[in-house]
């Protein structure tokens, strides 16, 4: 399949797109064959004529030596009356003149009766030909007694010439059978013909050499793009090594409309997300449209962002940038894209590209990575920070507040379910959006990171699925809460990776378990003693809680007054 491939191109879209070296090649060639078959067919023609115009001076001599020998036995015959004898005598002589198998001499008189017939074929009875016999007639009472004649004689077709006999009151005829005068020109014919296909075979060899040769960069061109149109990407050609030519100027022009859309392809994709800019690429345009779908949402929030924005005024931009850089990565490695960007708070989206990975697993590796990430941010600070105090002794206040601001802690939501994603605005303006109770979810989850003092908080749709899917985590029901504008209780959870766990951390958990269920049924005063005796952050908040009292008609649910 591959070699038919190479010879008559590969399909595109169901259409096969033939190698410009095999149209040109093909043209070359029947032109070829046709200019030399022509030229031969010309030829012959030509040389036919010229041999029949040397056939018909040949005929014109035997028919005269004929006419007058037979002149001669007729006198003879009149002495002597042996008209057998005189005729055998006259055919003898005649097939002297006879090379060919089916050459022929005879002569017939008005109702063509055959008075002598001198050939190696068979005599006929008589001469059956009566258009020719009818010909001979007219010519005859028009006072013509000689000139060409065209007959058929034992199912042969003859050209010849004739003469009237007015002795013998016959017409003598000097013919040659078409067939076997053409034939040693058609055998010519035939081998010249062989041999004109055998150089035109040659002579395409060669060419398809050369012009593979000549336009080895049109192929080259060509596959570039075919691979191109199957990556939806664009990329450069390798032109080394092309000679300046037109077809080396043609790529150097695609190199350079691949290369400005290839920049405008990565500046519309920093604004849009991938999956819309390779939908934009694909479809040639961007429609107002969008469906429900069911994703997961990851919601990121740097903590104490006023503090930062105070301590560092317009180099929070540049912070700010180093952040994204570094969180941006390990989401698009998990077939994430970047929802929206408002400040220091950044939305993504998982389940949008088909994918062999859970897409609540990737949303979950994304956000531990996104904490690995201002996590060694957060070292390298520290480690400038230690290297100026050893250099500089105390640090100033100013310099403690920028160290302090650029510390990042994040707080990172994840919550997922049925939304709404596409694109909404107008044909003028226009944005890429994920809308539903699930996208806002996800940012009140990152907002309880800062009341239970953990890096991540998701959903119990979230740890459903990553629990189908993976082993790596295991999960701490934190709590039931209402979060704010909610009315319905939520269960949220605090994820771990299964390998950062010991047999201590273990033992916490399971006591905060305890704890935990002690608090939903009510009895506050035994899961106080519990959580006091956990060294763990998120007991803190329920510590907080017993201590101011337990609300009325308690349910299990705390309802936050916070986002």
């Amino acid at each position: 399949m591959k070699s038919l491939d190479y010879i008559f191109g590969e399909k595109v879209l169901g259409v096969r797109v033939t190698p410009l070296t095999l149209k040109i090649v093909l043209i070359f060639v029947i032109l070829l064959l046709v200019s030399n078959f022509s030229s031969n067919y010309i030829n012959l023609t030509l040389n036919r004529g010229q041999q029949l115009k040397l056939m018909n001076q040949l005929l014109v001599k035997d028919l005269k030596e004929l006419h007058i020998f037979a002149m001669n036995q007729y006198e003879i015959y009149f002495f002597n009356q042996d008209l057998e004898g005189t005729i055998k005598v006259i055919v003898d002589n005649a097939k002297k003149q006879l090379q060919g198998e089916k050459s022929v001499a005879f002569s017939i008189d008005t109702n063509g009766e055959i008075l002598f017939y001198a050939s190696k074929q068979a005599t006929p009875e008589k001469f059956a030909d009566s258009a020719a016999l009818q010909i001979l007639r007219d010519n005859f009472n028009s006072g013509i007694r000689e000139g060409n004649i065209n007959f058929t004689l034992n199912n042969n077709q003859y050209f010849g010439i004739y003469k009237y006999h007015p002795r013998w009151e016959n017409f003598i005829i000097r013919g040659e059978e078409k067939e076997e005068f053409y034939r040693e020109t058609q055998l010519i014919f035939y081998r010249i013909s062989v041999i004109i296909v055998v150089l035109t075979m040659l002579c395409a060899a060669l060419g398809v050499y050369l012009i593979q040769r000549i336009l080895r960069f049109v192929k080259i061109i060509t596959s570039a793009i075919m691979e191109m149109h199957k990556s939806n990407k664009m990329d450069l050609i390798n032109l080394q090594g092309a000679s300046p030519d037109e077809i080396t100027y043609l790529g150097a022009a695609l190199n350079a409309t691949s290369s400005t859309i290839d920049t405008l392809m990565n500046i519309f994709k920093k604004f849009v997300t991938k999956d819309v800019a390779l939908k934009a690429y694909q479809e040639k345009q961007i429609r107002l449209e969008g469906s429900k779908s069911d994703l997961t949402i990851l919601f990121s929030d740097i903590k104490s962002f006023t503090f930062i924005t105070e301590a560092l005024g317009n180099d929070i931009i540049k912070l700010l940038n180093t952040h994204y850089d570094n969180t941006f990565k390990p989401i698009h490695e998990n077939d994430g894209i970047i929802g929206s960007i408002i400040g220091d708070a950044l939305l993504a989206v998982f389940g949008t590209y088909e994918s062999s990975q859970n897409k609540s697993v990737q949303a979950l590796d994304s956000g531990f990575k996104i904490q690995e990430e201002t996590s060694k941010l957060r070292t390298n600070m520290a480690k400038i920070r230690e290297k100026l105090e050893s250099e500089m002794g105390e640090l100033s206040e100013i310099q403690v507040k920028v160290f302090k601001a650029v510390s990042l802690e994040v707080g990172v939501g994840i919550d997922g379910g049925e939304v709404f994603y596409g694109n909404i605005g107008s044909f003028s303006r226009m944005t890429n959006t994920v809308i539903g109770d699930n996208v806002n979810s996800s940012s009140r989850l990152e907002g309880l990171t800062r009341i239970y003092k953990v890096p991540i908080i998701c959903s119990e749709y979230v740890k459903d699925e990553v629990e189908q899917n993976s082993n790596e985590y295991i999960f701490v029901e934190i709590d039931q809460v209402f979060v704010k504008g909610k009315t319905i209780g939520k269960k949220v959870y605090w994820p771990l990776r299964s390998s950062d766990t010991d047999n201590e951390l273990l033992s916490k958990i399971d006591d905060f378990d305890k704890a935990r269920d002690l608090y939903y049924i009510g009895d506050w005063d035994k899961a106080m003693e519990i959580f006091n005796n956990i060294n763990l952050p998120i007991c803190d908040e329920f510590i907080s809680r017993i201590e101011q009292g337990k609300p009325e008609n308690w349910s299990g649910i705390w309802s936050m007054t916070t986002k």
